[in-house]
């Protein structure tokens, strides 16, 4: 490598590790974000899928809401409607009260259109939301792995109904450029 090419590389190589070391320095002099209370960090994941399973119930086409991708799983309405009543075990649980539809599988008989079924999954976000908050840190987390496994249960129902939207040729709401 001749002399001048040799140069060129080290100053590059050097003006790289100052920059480097300036954004580490400047991320050093950053306070350090003050980590979430129990409470807090269950609800905000809580709300998080709770509002994405929202958007996609009010997104999904109300002709479409008893589609399935073949016949050994739920429709799109008997994901959301079990979303729901799961999260009324937890809440129910919890409370000891009996605040909504616990029932693992609550039928389409009962909720019979996508309003119903919009609704009722709102409720039990909303419901859940409400009693994590009532609950607060103390306690959550007598009882954090349940309300963590539900929250993971909303999540997993999440990525199956993300399946029913790319099977229809459809871009899941989360998955679209934010405007």
């Amino acid at each position: 490598m001749n002399r001048a090419v040799s140069s060129v590389v080290t100053c590059a190589f050097l003006m790289g590790l100052v920059i480097v070391s300036s954004a580490g320095l400047t991320r050093a002099q950053q306070p350090a974000k003050k980590p979430l209370k129990p409470a807090e960090a269950i609800l905000r994941n809580w709300n998080e899928i709770g509002d994405k399973l929202i958007e996609m119930a009010e997104d999904w086409p109300a002709e479409k809401y008893n589609y399935r991708p073949n016949d050994q799983v739920r429709t799109f309405a008997q994901q959301l409607l079990h979303v729901a009543g799961s999260n009324y075990s937890i809440i129910d649980e919890v409370t000891g009260k009996k605040m909504g539809n616990e029932e693992n599988d609550p039928s389409t008989e009962v909720f019979k259109s996508k309003a119903q079924v919009v609704e009722f999954l709102k409720k039990s976000i909303k419901d859940g939301a409400a009693t994590i908050e009532e609950l607060g840190d103390v306690g959550i987390e007598k009882r954090i792995g349940p309300w963590i496994s539900y929250t993971e249960h909303m999540g997993e129902h999440y990525g199956q109904l993300v399946v029913y939207y790319r099977n229809n040729g459809m871009v899941p709401p989360d998955s679209r450029p934010k405007k």
